[in-house]
């Protein structure tokens, strides 16, 4: 019996991604083949499988399923340089760029124009995309327990860190909380979407959304480092965070928990500018910003019509009628939620972990 195959138990069989296989204790790199593309350059989706001694959870850590979403890729590139993992128990697989295609091309969607998250359970014979959602699902999807999606707002329209979470899905629900973002969010299922397949196959799974496309926010990626390692914590795949008996004790903020969300939209075409930022405290009738003429004749004001707090605000200085400018999560206490969020922020200041630093 080889030094590899006396580390499998009856347990913690092989674990197979790709043509290799990973006992306990392994660590490595798989590319899995794709396809190829018009100038026969290969895709491929790089796998990252980290394998503890200990048996534990298979957490899924995937970003960039929308190519211009690089918060998540970032996110993961610093989880993977912690000295952290080294104690891990259980089995880690980490996929930094999921659709290589719509990441070559600094593009949300795939060559041939469509959501790769809206393609699955996806087809080993279908198009491009369909074959790599087939091949994410088949290959990575299937042996986790419990999975994190990262991503990001689209361009010129930056979120709040968030955390969203399935209707039903409780320990997901737990695995947010343990996130410690500033707002968790109870959202519906789409039809096609990588976490309406992982919901239907019974895997825990949260989505971390944070930042815009093509930009890189500090507060985003030490919310998202942060996050995983806490969560990973929750799941007992890490050890527990070792506190000094010298250092006082951290008051730590609540999470604001909303489960519904509201859009306020442009009433008319102009030239837009907010009055409120993310994070904020809002109330019905309050002004959240307002749609000016660029001539000079008339300026329209933007009225809220929940009480909530900003998740997600356009950045767009020109707008047309109907666009969404301002993302609410509904709350009941408006002015609560904000200083929660506050706090949230002043205490990710606060931490002393190494690996949350710009």
């Amino acid at each position: 019996m080889s030094d590899a195959s006396s580390k499998a138990t009856p347990n913690r069989p092989p674990l197979t991604i790709g043509e290799r296989e990973f006992f306990p204790g392994d660590r490595g790199v798989v590319d899995i083949p794709i396809g190829s593309l018009i100038d026969y350059q290969p895709v491929t989706m790089t796998v990252h499988v980290l394998r503890g001694k200990r048996p534990g959870p298979c957490l899924l850590l995937s970003a960039a399923l929308h190519g211009d979403e690089i918060v998540g890729v970032e996110v993961i590139r610093r989880l993977l340089r912690t000295q952290l993992l080294k104690r891990l128990r259980g089995d880690l697989l980490v996929v930094p760029v999921v659709n290589m295609p719509a990441f070559l091309s600094h593009s949300r969607y795939l060559p041939d124009r469509r959501d790769l998250n809206r393609l699955f359970p996806g087809s080993a014979a279908g198009s491009l995309g369909s074959r790599l959602a087939n091949a994410f699902l088949s290959q990575i999807v299937t042996p986790c327990t419990h999975a994190i999606d990262m991503h990001s707002g689209a361009v010129g329209r930056p979120n709040l860190p968030q955390v969203r979470v399935s209707p039903g899905d409780n320990e997901g629900y737990e695995m947010a909380r343990a996130f410690r973002p500033p707002v968790v969010i109870e959202t519906s299922l789409r039809a096609g979407s990588l976490r309406e397949m992982l919901y239907s196959r019974g895997k825990p799974c949260i989505l971390y959304e944070a930042g815009e496309a093509h930009r890189l926010d500090s507060d985003a990626v030490r919310y998202g480092v942060r996050g995983i390692v806490s969560t990973m914590r929750f799941l007992e795949m890490l050890p527990a965070e070792k506190k000094s008996a010298r250092e006082p004790a951290r008051r730590r903020s609540r999470t604001v928990v909303s489960t519904l969300t509201s859009w306020s939209r442009a009433p008319r075409g102009g030239v837009f500018a907010p009055e409120v930022e993310l994070g904020n405290a809002v109330t019905p009738g309050s002004v959240l910003g307002v749609v000016a003429d660029p001539f000079g004749r008339h300026e329209t004001p933007i009225k809220c019509r929940v009480d909530g707090v900003v998740i997600g605000i356009s950045r767009e200085a020109t707008v047309n009628e109907g666009d969404g400018l301002f993302h609410i999560a509904v709350t009941r206490d408006p002015e609560q939620a904000e200083a929660q969020i506050i706090r949230s922020d002043e205490q990710l200041e606060e931490s002393a972990e190494p690996f949350v630093g710009w």
